[in-house]
């Protein structure tokens, strides 16, 4: 049994290091590269309409509560569901491994990642909302599988990325949060392993029986708070430690530049570890380029692609370039990076510094909140694939089956778990970028199509969704 688990663990090695290799990652980047000059940088030149249309639309009036198909779901809480897997364990272990492994200069590659990684994330929700059709319950449903399937007329490749998306959903939207939450709990409450495994059980299977709009409603109302209290808190440590803020942002932008060898190795080769790990584990948080979170984002209510596209931007922004540089300040002002230690330990031993003993009561239940966030949207991307691969009788299976693996979690130590389901994670990505970039003049040509009324004005018939065009043709 140990050969085999050491034949499976070598065979993961080789994948996962090509998954999140430097091939992979300059392909990442290359995508959201392409997308900013073919769309002249549109994250930078239309900003301000970005935050309009996504964030302060949902304080006007106009903007309805309800959705007006009751079997979709708003745009804001597609964005809440969207975020509540991206928002989780990245954001607050996921800085502090990346720093540990590439040094301070990560957090500047990470924001690289996340500048380009908008726009990647904008084409995956436009080609997402374009492709997407409603299933036999009136839902909408959309994601990678869906515009890889109809855009490129490619079967094989849509089952691929369903697949991995399946695996995925059980370990790192799963096994891995839950194990994070018991462990925090434990240590720092001494609460037992299992009891918070069954009561995460029962609390997700209330949840799950409600389908996507219970879960649109509790996100919509949880991440929102987890969010704003994490980020009050990583300001308020920040503001205690305010004079070390410049030699922060110093220690950033010298460490992703810096030549030097790092314990006489190759010259160089700091700012290749800078790079690696800060745009890996960039995406590994945002999660853009996976094709993930499409798939909640094409639930919305919502006709015009580029509408939800303009969302994709924003919640990379404040996953990657809020929430992970928050973090990232709180370790480097607190010296908690030069104490060392692990990914989580790091950042324990920063809120420790800035909130005293409750600075660990604090980061558990941030943690708490975030990694049960994250599996809750999950569970939904796991649903879709299983609906896309075995039908939507198979669903109410996956949701047994995901809610007894949230039990095994909380008491799982397998490392290999872990590592499995990182790479699965990872290779999601493979068959969503090709079908992003091959698909991108559909992406370029609806969004001009756009551009030319809303900034030109331009009188010319907008562009809606392939199942929207077929519906007004039959009236």
């Amino acid at each position: 049994m140990e050969a085999i688990l050491n034949a499976i663990k070598q065979a993961n090695d080789v994948v996962n290091d090509f998954v999140w290799g430097p091939p992979m990652l300059l392909l990442l980047l290359f995508v959201g590269i392409y997308f900013s000059i073919r769309l002249r940088f549109f994250q930078i030149r239309r900003f301000g309409h970005v935050f309009k249309e996504t964030i302060c639309s949902t304080f006007s009036k106009k903007q309805p509560n309800e959705p007006k198909n009751h079997r979709a779901i708003t745009q804001f809480q597609a964005l809440s569901t969207a975020l509540a897997s991206t928002i989780g364990t990245g954001n607050i272990v996921g800085v502090a491994t990346a720093m540990a492994a590439g040094g301070p200069g990560a957090v500047f590659w990470m924001w690289v990642s996340a500048f380009f990684g908008m726009m990647t994330h904008f084409a995956e929700n436009v080609l997402g909302i374009f492709y997407r059709h409603k299933n036999q319950k009136g839902e909408w449903c959309g994601g990678a599988m869906i515009y890889i399937e109809k855009g490129l007329h490619c079967k094989w490749l849509a089952v691929l990325f369903s697949v991995f998306c399946l695996f995925a959903s059980f370990g790192i939207g799963n096994i891995a949060q839950i194990n994070s939450i018991s462990t925090s709990l434990e240590t720092s409450l001494s609460i037992p392993p299992i009891v918070t495994g069954i009561v995460l059980a029962a609390v997700m299977a209330i949840i799950l029986i409600g389908g996507l709009k219970r879960i649109a409603a509790v996100a919509e109302k949880l991440v929102p708070f987890m969010a704003l209290v994490y980020i009050l808190g990583a300001l308020i440590i920040i503001g205690m430690n305010a004079p070390q803020i410049p030699a922060a942002f110093a220690s950033i932008f010298k460490s992703a530049f810096s030549f030097e060898s790092i314990g006489g190795g190759i010259m160089g080769y700091g700012i290749s570890l800078a790079i690696r790990y800060g745009v890996a584990r960039g995406v590994f948080s945002n999660e853009a380029g996976l094709g993930s979170s499409v798939m909640v984002h094409s639930a919305a209510d919502v006709k015009e692609p580029v509408k939800q596209g303009l969302w994709g931007i924003f919640e990379v922004f404040v996953d990657t370039i809020i929430v992970c540089t928050l973090t990232a300040l709180v370790i480097l002002c607190t010296g908690a990076l030069d104490i060392g230690g692990e990914g989580a330990e790091i950042t324990m031993n920063a809120f420790t510094n800035g909130f005293g003993s409750f600075g660990g009561i604090f980061l558990s239940l941030a943690i708490l909140l975030f990694a049960f966030t994250t599996a809750l949207g999950w569970s939904y991307y796991g649903q879709r694939a299983v609906e896309y691969l075995f039908g939507s009788k198979a669903v109410i299976i996956y949701q047994i089956l995901f809610i007894g693996v949230i039990v095994i979690g909380s008491i799982s130590t397998v490392q290999l778990v872990w590592d499995l389901s990182d790479t699965f994670n990872g290779l999601m990505a493979l068959p969503n970028l090709i079908g992003v970039l091959l698909l991108s003049p559909k992406v370029i040509k609806i969004t001009k199509n756009y551009i030319a009324r809303r900034f030109k004005q331009e009188s010319v018939k907008p562009v809606l969704s392939v199942y929207d065009d077929e519906a007004d043709k039959k009236q």
